[in-house]
C-alpha cells in the first residue's frame, strides 16, 4: 500500500519502521528532516511537506504531539488536506480532542476524502515492537481498508464506532484511568517510605495482586525512580488528562478525580519534572509526605 506517514518521534518512528518491514510504500515526512532521511532507502521516500507525502498515497498516516500540530499539519500551509486524493483516508494516531476529531471528520468528508481516528495504547518500546493496542472508529469501509495496516502496528485492534471522535473519547479516558493508577502508586509508595517497606516488595506483591503489565512496567519505573528518558513526558500527561475533563463535560460525564490529577500533575510542573516520564508523578506524593 501506498503510505504517507507524518511525525516521527518516540511513537512514529517506530510505527513507520514497521510499515517499511511489512514492505509498504511510504513517503515519511518529519518537521526535522533529518529523522526522515534516516528512514531513506528502499520504498521510503523523504517528504518535502505534509501535502508532499499525501500525494498519491491510499492512506496518511499521522503521528503528532497534540491539537495544535495536528491542526497544523492538516491545514496549514502545503497541508495534508490539500493534497490527499479522493477517497483517500486520513488516519489520525495522535491523542488528540473529541472537537478536532470531530472537525476532521466534517472537513475532510467535504473534500471527498476518508478521515478515521486510530489512537493506540503503548509505550515507545511497543511501538517498535509492534505490540500496541490498536483502537480504530469510523466509516466501516474506511476500517476495512486500514484494518491490515493496523495489524503490522500492533497486536491487537479494536473497532469501537461509527464516529471517529469515539476512539478519541476511548483514548483519553484510558490514558485517565492510567495517569489514575500513576497517583495510586505514588500515594501508596509514600506511604512505604514512612513505614520503612522496600518499594520494590511492594511493587511485586501488587504486580501478584493485579496481574498487569502496566502495573508492573509503571510500578518498575516508580519504585526504582527512573523517570528519564521519558518514554510518555508529564507535560503531554497533563495535557491527556485536560483532554479527558474536555470530552467528559461535553458528555455531561463528571469526572472527579481527573481534577485532583491536572492539580497533581501541574504541581509536579511547577517543581521542575515538564521533561521526566509522567511516572514521576510519583514525586509529588513524595513531597506531599515529606520524603
Amino acid at each position: 500500500m501506498k503510505i504517507g506517514f507524518i511525525g516521527l518521534g518516540q511513537m512514529g518512528s517506530g510505527m513507520a519502521a514497521n510499515l517499511v518491514a511489512a514492505g509498504h510504500d511510504l513517503a515519511v515526512y518529519n518537521r526535522s528532516r533529518q529523522k526522515a532521511e534516516s528512514f531513506a532507502k528502499g520504498k521510503v521516500r523523504v517528504a518535502a511537506s505534509p501535502a508532499d507525502a499525501a500525494t498519491g498515497a491510499e492512506v496518511v498516516i499521522s503521528m503528532l504531539a497534540d491539537d495544535h500540530a495536528v491542526s497544523e499539519v492538516v491545514f496549514g500551509e502545503q497541508g495534508l488536506a490539500s493534497a490527499l486524493g479522493k477517497d483517500a483516508i486520513h488516519v489520525s494516531s495522535s491523542t488528540i480532542s473529541v472537537a478536532l476529531a470531530r472537525r476532521l471528520t466534517v472537513e475532510h468528508g467535504q473534500r471527498g476524502q476518508g478521515f478515521l481516528s486510530v489512537p493506540v495504547f503503548g509505550r515507545p518500546e511497543a511501538a517498535a515492537s509492534a505490540k500496541l493496542i490498536i483502537v480504530m472508529a469510523g466509516d466501516e469501509r474506511a476500517i476495512d481498508k486500514c484494518k491490515p495496516v493496523g495489524d503490522v502496528l500492533g497486536r491487537q485492534t479494536f473497532v469501537v464506532g461509527a464516529e471517529p471522535w469515539q476512539a478519541n473519547a476511548v483514548k483519553v479516558s484510558g490514558n485517565f484511568m492510567i495517569a489514575s493508577m500513576l497517583e495510586t502508586f505514588g500515594e501508596a509508595f509514600a506511604v512505604m517510605g514512612k513505614a520503612g517497606i522496600e518499594r520494590q516488595k511492594f511493587l511485586e506483591i501488587m504486580t501478584e495482586l493485579f496481574g498487569s503489565p502496566v502495573y508492573k512496567n509503571y510500578g518498575t519505573m516508580m519504585a526504582d525512580q527512573k523517570f528519564e528518558p521519558a518514554g510518555f513526558a508529564l507535560k503531554l500527561g497533563l495535557k491527556d488528562v485536560k483532554l479527558a475533563i474536555e470530552a467528559a463535560e461535553g458528555l455531561q460525564a463528571p469526572l472527579p478525580l481527573a481534577s485532583l490529577l491536572r492539580d497533581q500533575l501541574i504541581s509536579a510542573l511547577a517543581h521542575g519534572q515538564e521533561k521526566l516520564d509522567w511516572s514521576s508523578l510519583a514525586l509529588v506524593a513524595a513531597r506531599n509526605a515529606g520524603l
